[in-house]
This record gives structure tokens, sequence and C-alpha cells, in this order.
């Protein structure tokens, strides 16, 4: 049935802080755009951490390679700024190159005990056929180190141990994952309101999207289709996504 609601956030009661994790620059923009305003609005803190800096990314010859790292860095900032994120975090790791290893796993750790989130949003470790680009194998490794990270590492006082005796960062427990992407959504978010600030956030991401002829519309089409997959009411806009209640 259609669900005319202009409020269909659905953020888990006592939920505070939030984290988002993706491989590169604009995945979070793309993903999760609007469900960031929302959160946002909703008065939760927003962290971005991104794994690897989208040095593989572009379409220009023209530019210099070497200076893609901080220009998709600064995007990013300024992408996150559109919906008052200031909290941007770069691990650096090569794109293209990202593997769900320890010392991967152990740098999402690290973040998460230092953010402290209640919600933590990332890219699906798992393949989906239906939407092979949304499958890029960073995202996967994105995906599956921070879900390692979630369990059992971050809670585990002795996993990582150097994060608790070097750094004084003590075990924190999640309560709720979101993945971007997976094949088998169970949870949606209510976009519309946010619609044009998605598209303003893109376009930030300059070296990514400025060669898209119709960007806006091929971000309504992928609202749209989320949209009707949730039951929303016609012309309503949506992010979805596997929620997943951690255990305490």
């Amino acid at each position: 049935m259609a669900n005319d609601s202009n409020e269909r956030i659905e953020i888990p009661e006592g939920v505070t802080r939030a984290l988002v994790v993706t491989a590169h620059p604009d995945d979070v923009d793309f993903g999760a755009g609007g469900t960031v305003m929302a959160l946002v609005k909703a008065g939760v803190q927003v962290t971005f951490c991104i794994c690897t800096d989208g040095d593989a990314g572009g379409f220009d010859d023209s530019t210099d390679r070497s200076e893609i790292p901080a220009i998709r860095r600064a995007e990013q900032a300024s992408a996150a700024a559109v919906y008052g994120v200031t909290d941007v975090r770069f691990l650096g790791y090569k794109d293209g190159y990202l593997e769900p290893s320890h010392d991967v796993q152990r740098d999402i750790a690290r973040v998460m005990r230092q953010v402290q989130p209640q919600l933590v949003i990332t890219q699906s470790p798992e393949r989906n056929w239906d939407r092979l680009p949304a499958s890029h194998p960073d995202h996967i490794a994105a995906g599956e180190a921070t879900t390692r990270a979630l369990y059992p590492a971050v809670r585990n006082p002795y996993a990582y141990p150097e994060l608790r005796s070097q750094e004084g960062l003590e075990a924190w427990t999640v309560s709720w994952l979101w993945l971007q992407g997976h094949p088998e959504i169970n949870h949606f978010v209510d976009t519309t309101e946010f619609f044009s600030r998605k598209v303003n956030a893109l376009e930030q991401h300059a070296s990514q999207t400025s060669h898209m002829e119709d960007l806006a519309g091929l971000l309504r089409t992928w609202g749209e289709m989320q949209a009707q997959a949730a039951g929303f009411a016609e012309g309503r806009l949506a992010e979805g996504f596997r929620q997943i209640k951690l255990p305490d």
C-alpha cells in the first residue's frame, strides 16, 4: 500500500551518532546522500570515513594523475558541507586495490571507537547481480572490512589491542548496520525533500559527474525505483538499505 508520509525517515530509537564508511569519494553521495540529510535533520551527528582517495577515477586525461587524490578529497569535503557534515576522514588506501585486510579492519575499528556511532552505514559485502556497478570490488571490500570490524573487533577490547594500549580507545558496541546496494533491501528512507541538495552534493564531485548529461534525471529515476519498491506514494523518492540489528 502506498505511504503518503512526508516524514518516513525511520531512524532507530537512540541513534545520536552515525558513521558512513565507503570505498570512494562520492559513494556516500550516490548511495545515501538523502539519508545523510535525513539523519542530520533529525539531529544525528554524522561522520564520513572514506577508504580510498578515488585516485583511479576521473575522465580528464589533461589532469596530472598525482593531483587526483587531493582533488577528490576536496570534492568530498565540499559535498559533505552541503549536508552539514564537517567530520570527513580519509584512510588513504589505493583506489582499485582495496581488500578487507587487517590493516583496513583496524583502521575502520579505530574510527568506530573514536566516533562511537550507534548506526553504521556501509556498502554491501555481497555482490548484487541486478546492480553490478554497485558491486565494485572496492565497494565489496569496504563493506566486508566494515562488517568484520563491527563484529567482533570494535566491541572486543582484546582485538587490535594496540588501539586500547597505545591510543586509549576502549571497545564500543554498534547497534545497527545499514548496507547500501544490497540485493535484499528491507529498509527505506523517504528522501524526497532532500533531492535538490543531493544533486547539488554530487555536482561538487565535478571530476566524476561533470560529463553526465542528465545527472538529476539519473538520480530521480533511482529514487523513484526505490520509492516504488517501498510502497511509497507516487512522486516520492527513497533510498533503500539492508538493515541489520546487531547483538547487544
